[in-house]
């Protein structure tokens, strides 16, 4: 036990540690990225003040909310359905597909779509290009719940006169509803972090800029503090949203 313990602290510390440092960094007084100079907030009000980081961050709080909107509608009644039927190998593969596919081939076919239907680009299309890549997650999310929900229970309403938008309303929503906020956490977090596909489906100029292409842009030329600083507010709320995610959906996924 002891020897799997120090495997564990080891595999943690070799993902963490380097978080872990650029955090305690982004509060740096030196204006050197690396050499400690004291502690300071003076990177976050400058964070604050910038204002094509809050711009960008702005629009990546649009495409995050709009994108996760539309995917956990979506993606919950596509595992409604997928659940009341037949297993299918070929149906499965299609739906995981975007979770399994590389970014970058996403981001490229669906920038070859844009292309091929002369679809104007900007905020729009990251947002339909995320709710492509998001709804796989919140269907696989929403069906870990699905597998052991009692569907006797509907069958039960209906027969007591309910319709079937009552019986979802007042039944099935309530009993999946966690595993759906969950899902609806997990989408957002991986929206606002997420760059590729971001990068190939965007518009040109500010507007269209999302926090992590003005993280890039800047690192481009070198780290600083305040790089540091935004790094770690989205680290901040990346690890919030997602355990409150594994809080609401425990015992609902294996490993949860």
């Amino acid at each position: 036990m002891r020897a799997l313990d120090a495997w564990l602290a080891t595999v943690y510390g070799f993902l963490y540690l380097p978080i872990a440092v650029l955090m305690v960094l982004s509060f740096n007084k030196s204006g050197m990225p690396t050499a400690w100079g004291g502690f300071s907030l003076e990177w976050y009000g400058a964070l604050a003040a910038n204002a094509k980081i809050t711009g960008a961050a702005w629009n990546s709080i649009i495409v995050a909310v709009w994108s996760t909107a539309i995917s956990t509608v979506i993606g919950t009644l596509l595992a409604l359905g997928v659940e009341r039927v037949r297993p299918s190998a070929p149906r499965e593969a299609l739906l995981f597909a975007p979770m399994i596919i590389p970014d970058i081939v996403l981001a490229i076919a669906l920038l070859s779509f844009f292309t091929l239907i002369k679809f104007t680009l900007g905020l729009h299309s990251i947002i339909i290009a995320h709710v492509v890549f998001n709804i796989a997650f919140v269907t696989a999310v929403v069906r870990a719940r699905l597998r052991s929900y009692d569907w006797s229970l509907n069958e039960v309403s209906r027969d007591l006169g309910a319709s079937a938008f009552t019986t979802f309303r007042r039944i099935t929503l309530p009993l999946i509803g966690p595993s759906v906020a969950a899902a609806a956490l997990l989408a957002f977090t991986l929206s606002i972090d997420e760059f590729i596909i971001a990068y190939f489906t965007a518009g040109a100029g500010q507007a269209s800029t999302t926090l992590p292409m003005q993280i890039y842009a800047m690192i481009r030329f070198g780290v600083t503090p305040e790089i540091n600083a935004m790094a770690s507010v989205v680290m901040v709320v990346s690890f919030v949203m997602i355990f409150t995610a594994q809080r609401l959906n425990r015992g609902r996924i294996p490993g949860a």
